[in-house]
């Protein structure tokens, strides 16, 4: 019913923050955003930030743990965050989002999916599912990587791990990170060695390797073979409060193409994000069109769309 009450009040919200837009206070210029470290909410910030800056605000991103991030939105010590990943951090947010110690502004991504896999060449060799695993254990070594200690994503293994159902008692979950996963995937799978791991998409892993999703793990990782949809979140208040960024941030959707596309930019060609963002952005314009309707400069006195484009060119 949480959930439920949110979606009736989105429109409202966005109304609010029209009339909320010409007072909002100074320190509304400054625009306090928080990433994981992982990938693609570097990606979606940029997008952000570029965006942002081009209309007169001041974002700043600071690198914290899932918990601290929801810890910081709970404080106020975080504006926005746009990686709210559902299911996954069912645990987590869910009780925040119902109590309403965190704000949900707006879904910004559909059509992701977040769930374990393996190379297909291990898909070839029989492993499809989650049930296939317990089969192969000596050939995984009895390991699940994850990404970093502290994300909701790895309670989601550990619960797996922990599940007599799933048989796979004695395997371990081995925490990782973004950057760490992508580098020992980029030695394994040459040599074709056997590995589970978690992913997701968007993300970079998708287009660098030839992996297969497994089945049959909804009961952890969600309905859908791990199906999700990631919302932007906020501290409660804040879109009273700055109302013209909450306008931005209610109106911001991105896509996974869009999203794979950044990805592509930023780790394989090597841009920095924020380069990566005005590029897409200058090729890409109808994103700011949809993102910026209605919205003001950051002194309230011009409108957004102008101002963006005219920074972009």
């Amino acid at each position: 019913m949480p959930f439920l009450v949110h979606r009736l009040l989105a429109p409202l919200l966005i109304g609010l923050c029209g009339l909320a837009a010409a007072a909002e206070p100074d320190a509304c210029r400054n625009v306090r955003l928080a990433t994981p470290g992982w990938a693609d909410i570097d990606a979606t910030n940029a997008l952000l930030g570029v965006t942002l800056k081009a209309i007169g605000y001041r974002p700043r991103v600071s690198m914290l743990s899932v918990p601290l991030v929801f810890q910081g939105l709970r404080s106020g010590k975080v504006d926005a965050f746009l990686g709210n990943w559902m299911p996954a951090q069912r645990q987590l947010a869910g009780p925040l989002l119902a109590s309403g110690q965190v704000e949900r502004i707006a879904t910004n991504l559909e059509g992701a999916r977040f769930t374990l896999a393996v190379p297909r060449y291990a898909a070839q060799a029989g492993v499809r599912s989650f049930a296939d695993l317990g089969a192969h254990a000596d050939a995984f070594g009895r390991r699940i990587y994850g990404i970093e200690a502290g994300a909701p994503a790895n309670e989601s293994i550990r619960r797996l791990i922990a599940d007599p159902a799933a048989g796979l008692a004695g395997w371990q979950l081995v925490e990782s990170s973004d950057t760490a996963l992508l580098a020992q995937l980029g030695r394994d799978l040459p040599k074709q060695r056997m590995v589970v791991f978690l992913a997701w998409e968007p993300h970079v892993v998708n287009t660098r390797f030839d992996i297969v999703y497994l089945r049959g793990g909804d009961t952890y990782f969600g309905p859908g073979g791990g199906t999700a949809t990631v919302s932007t979140v906020s501290w409660p208040g804040y879109a009273a409060q700055c109302g013209n960024v909450a306008r931005l941030l209610a109106q911001l959707k991105f896509s996974v193409a869009l999203e794979n596309e950044m990805l592509r930019l930023i780790l394989d060609r090597r841009l920095p994000p924020e380069l990566a963002a005005q590029q897409i952005l200058r090729g890409q314009p109808q994103w700011l069109g949809t993102w910026l309707a209605g919205v003001k400069t950051a002194d309230g006195a011009g409108d957004a769309l102008a101002a963006a484009r005219q920074a972009l060119r």
